[in-house]
């Protein structure tokens, strides 16, 4: 065990500390340790434009979860691997997700809600961005 500390020490931390080492050296050589000069503020509508692509992403993510729990091949086999009996399921839809299993949902109570909330962000921070970047002054940042 204590070989093998010593062996990842030297094979990750050693290398990982040179090479800090080195490009501290290569930036004092050029004079590079001077204080940069401040970064220009970020504007609003750039923040909601990340917020919008951020619930976008998120949303996409959350639609295919929901989705892996409907029949595509084999529709007997949705119910079974999701709700444990092997019957064919009372009905399916992608949006609303939705799977019933004789009387069950077996998707999960969240994810319907969740896609209504994400959808309302992405959109909502989307008309927000572009109303900020119009409304931005013409010599401004």
């Amino acid at each position: 065990m204590t070989t093998l500390i010593g062996m990842l020490i030297l094979a990750l931390a050693l290398p990982a500390w040179a090479g800090i080492a080195f490009v501290g050296l290569v930036r004092a050589r050029r004079g590079e340790g001077l204080p940069r000069p401040p970064r220009p503020h970020r504007s609003s509508a750039r923040r909601a434009a990340w917020i919008a692509g951020l619930a976008f992403l998120t949303g996409g993510a959350l639609h295919l979860y929901g989705l892996s729990y409907l029949p595509f091949l084999f529709p007997e086999d949705a119910c079974w691997f999701n709700a444990g009996m092997k019957v064919h399921p009372d009905s399916s839809s992608a949006l609303p997700v939705s799977l019933v299993c004789q009387g069950a949902e077996v998707v999960p109570w969240w994810v319907n809600p969740g896609l209504l909330v994400l959808a309302v962000t992405a959109v909502t921070a989307t008309v927000t961005s572009v109303v900020l970047a119009l409304r931005r002054p013409v010599g401004g940042r």
